[in-house]
């Protein structure tokens, strides 16, 4: 096997786990990784917005077909936030993520 030059490698021992994350940016990253595999093990082919903005982080299609545009939110309380107009009218739908249990929700939205 070749070595790899200029790489540290680092004993398992060595790393230690820290607290977990504060900055947004992060537990948002970490929201979205959760959502895909919730989706994918509810059963639906998942494909994830390739750019850093839009209505939508994720399409989700059903083995049937059926395409739902998500976008991932997470909180830690029950404050909701409001979709856009834009999210309304190309009805995305929000799920939630709580990045203190891990666990996901669909949002019932208002019509």
């Amino acid at each position: 096997m070749k070595k790899l030059t200029g790489v540290k490698h680092i004993k398992q021992t060595e790393l230690k786990l820290s607290e977990p994350p504060t900055d947004p940016n992060r537990i948002g990253d970490i929201a979205e990784y959760y959502a895909i595999t919730y989706l994918w093990d509810s059963g639906y082919h998942v494909f994830k917005n390739c750019g850093c903005t839009g209505p939508a982080d994720l399409v989700a299609m059903t083995p049937e077909g059926k395409i739902i545009l998500v976008d991932v939110k997470s909180y830690k309380d029950s404050r909701l936030s409001a979709r856009t107009d834009l999210q309304k009218k190309l009805g995305v739908q929000y799920l939630h993520f709580n990045s203190e249990t891990r666990k996901m929700r669909f949002v019932e939205h208002k019509k």
